[in-house]
């Protein structure tokens, strides 16, 4: 069994910023500026309010007490709190790189520094936008640890009064409490930033999809196009081919059938040409937008009701013969309410019918037979005898793949089509389509 190596996903905050090809950074997505100033702020506000309480309280008892002793050591505390409180501002700005160190960095300042728990309050709430419980733990004892040393330790030790353990588990309970505050803070702007970030993507993603359809439904238009000019041009290459092969294959024409077969060489040959041309034209314009003003007009798809030039087209080689007594009104003119589609496919059930007939069976007797009416079925059946002896002309080049694309363009069309050969060489092609009534 082969083993597939695989590299192990690294966690990434939820919301977190990607780069342009979509794979995530692992970090936060950018603040702005002020998102950035604004913090900073705040949590040199809140240092500011408690270092001055911290100074109030400390300099009453050094003034109560009177020593020098108690007012150097105040004096040293003040300036050691307000030290810690500047660097813990300076370490905000490693908070998204390094986001649990700096929250449990700040928060240990805490133990001998008020002023430090604006920067432990920033980083804490930034810690927690990532929503990951195994760094807000740590964190919240952290904050707790430092607040009962801070009550216990480090304040006896400055003023000499010791303060009851009640009080110290108190503010540590208290401490506590504001970490998970600021917890539940961070928590909910990681879930907004996850929110917002979901929504942008579905967002791009629905951009991205609709601009993949219109692509998709031009590149189908085109591809439509090319398919119809493509049968279009293979039926007009196999009439020159027959009519060609006619001529130098049959000695006992008249001067009539000569120029006639001749004529018809010569403009299916024009045709030819300029459908090849129209088929190139489709083919280049490949990332051409789909509506260009400047842009040639796309020629119109030959119908149904257009099926008699077609069968007069295919005489020289065979005798064909159109039989549209089934239609209302017992001629063509019923399939004038005919909807495009189905018109335009029953035109390419008979083009493709007559090109094998003139290809594999010249000479014989064709009869194309119509029939049908709205709100039922239009019925096509293509049928011819088997060739005539001696008319035998060498076979122009296919795919052999005509009926099996005529087929599907015929199920696309919601139809169904049938052939099969019969004896001697005959052949049938039979194909029904739904015919809508028009409102």
């Amino acid at each position: 069994m082969q083993t597939v190596a695989t590299t192990p996903a690294v966690p990434v905050a939820p919301g977190a910023r990607r780069d342009d090809d979509g794979a995530a950074t692992g970090r936060p997505p950018a603040l702005r500026p002020w998102s950035r100033i604004w913090r900073y702020l705040a949590a040199a506000g809140i240092a500011i309010v408690l270092w001055l309480a911290v100074s109030v309280d400390f300099i009453a008892v050094a003034e109560l007490d009177g020593s020098d002793d108690v007012a150097g050591r105040v004096g040293a505390a003040l300036l050691l709190d307000g030290v810690l409180g500047v660097i813990g501002l300076c370490l905000l700005a490693l908070r998204r790189r390094h986001p649990l160190l700096t929250a449990v960095v700040t928060g240990l300042f805490g133990m001998v520094s008020a002023a430090s728990l604006g920067a432990a309050a920033v980083t804490a709430v930034s810690v927690s936008t990532w929503r990951r419980w195994q760094w807000v733990v740590p964190v919240m004892a952290t904050w707790a640890w430092s607040t009962v040393f801070y009550e216990m330790v480090w304040r006896p030790a400055i003023i000499g009064d010791a303060i009851p353990a009640a009080f110290a588990t108190l503010s540590g309970a208290f401490a506590i409490a504001m970490a998970g505050t600021c917890a539940a803070t961070g928590y909910y702007v990681g879930a907004r930033r996850e929110l917002l970030a979901t929504l942008r993507q579905r967002a791009e993603t629905a951009e991205r999809e609709q601009a993949a359809k219109a692509d998709a439904a031009r590149e189908a238009e085109r591809t439509r196009i090319a398919r119809e000019m493509h049968d279009v041009l293979a039926h007009r290459i196999s009439l020159v081919a027959m009519h060609a092969g006619a001529l130098a294959y049959r000695t006992d024409l008249s001067p009539e059938e000569t120029a006639e077969a001749a004529g018809v060489i010569q403009h299916n040959a024009h045709l030819a040409l300029t459908e090849l041309r129209e088929v190139l034209g489709v083919l280049r314009a490949h990332g051409a937008p789909a509506h260009d003003d400047a842009a040639p007009a796309e020629p119109p798809q030959p119908l149904l009701a257009q099926v008699r030039e077609l069968v007069d087209g295919a005489r020289v080689q065979v005798e064909a013969a159109l039989d549209a007594s089934g239609l209302p009104g017992g001629d063509l003119r019923g399939v004038a309410e005919l909807p495009a589609t189905p018109s335009r496919t029953a035109y390419r059930v008979v083009q493709e019918a007559l090109t094998n007939a003139c290809k594999h069976a010249p000479g014989s007797d064709v009869v194309v037979h119509l029939a049908g009416g709205p709100g039922g079925l239009l019925t096509i059946e293509v049928h011819n005898g088997p060739p005539t002896p001696g008319r035998a002309v060498p076979a122009a080049p296919g795919s052999g793949y005509g009926l099996v694309g005529l087929a599907e363009r015929v199920e696309l069309a919601g139809g169904v089509l049938e052939h099969e050969a019969g004896p001697g060489g005959s052949f049938t092609v039979r194909c029904w389509l739904p015919w809508e009534e028009r409102e």
